[in-house]
């Protein structure tokens, strides 16, 4: 199939590639600083967290728009906040630790900060491994409690962020209140959606048949038919109680 750029999946593609282009050229005109894989670092995890940030607002905007088309973009978004943070896991594994597995471990056991950013990348890997539609179909309706996992990773993501930063905590602060204002519309429509749910279900009153009387009409009875059964007496009852039935006469 060819890469058309007069689509909008091709447009945004592009636009979710243009951080990395950033980073390639400031790496080949050393425009790093004076720590250049620390800087490395960061920029593509600071990308990882904006990707999901991202993969999180889709549900906020496609709510208040209306424009169900939002939803076909939130894989792609998901898929780039993987991506990413992959990069970013690469550069602290290859880059600044040379694969020294010795090293790594010690440094994941003395830094708290990677604790949270190792749980945050492990979601990650499920929440991306389960995406496509074949994955989705077989899982079934543990599809979506997978996927609500990615609450539990934007948490553990800002604080990753908050813990590895020194001296400067505005832009934690920033992506802090961007996660919890859109968290706070999850939980907000969670409670409407419960609270409609409900009104549509429609309140019926239970009824407990306590006795059936024997009834003779002689319109209805002839010689082979004998008595009809013609009376139910009933009473209201809790929604608790069980049915019963009763004979009488």
């Amino acid at each position: 199939m060819a890469f058309r750029l007069d689509t909008l999946w091709s447009k945004i593609t592009l636009v979710c590639l243009l951080p990395l282009l950033g980073v390639m050229i400031d790496i080949t005109f050393d425009n790093l600083g004076p720590d250049p894989i620390q800087t490395l670092h960061i920029r593509l995890g600071d990308w990882a967290m904006r990707f999901l940030w991202l993969t999180l607002l889709v549900t906020p905007v496609q709510t208040i728009t209306k424009w169900r088309g939002m939803a076909e973009y939130r894989q792609m978004l998901g898929l780039y906040a993987f991506f990413y943070a992959t990069l970013h896991v690469m550069v602290y594994l290859l880059v600044d630790h040379g694969l020294m597995w010795q090293i790594i471990a010690i440094d994941i056991l003395e830094s708290s900060y990677i604790w949270f950013g190792l749980i945050a990348y492990l979601i990650i890997i499920a929440l991306t491994i389960s995406s496509p539609k074949w994955a989705k179909k077989q899982m079934g309706k543990q599809w979506k409690k997978l996927h609500r996992l990615i609450y539990i990773a934007s948490l553990a993501v800002i604080i990753h962020y908050y813990w590895q930063l020194k001296g400067n905590m505005a832009e934690p602060l920033f992506y802090l209140i961007i996660i919890l204002l859109l968290l706070a519309f999850r939980v907000a429509l969670w409670f409407k959606n419960r609270k409609f749910t409900k009104m549509m279900i429609p309140t019926t009153r239970r009824i407990k048949v306590v006795a059936v009387a024997k009834v003779f009409n002689p319109e209805l009875s002839t010689d082979l038919q004998g008595p009809v059964l013609k009376e139910l007496i009933i009473q209201e009852v809790e929604p608790d109680e069980y049915l019963s039935v009763k004979r009488r006469g």
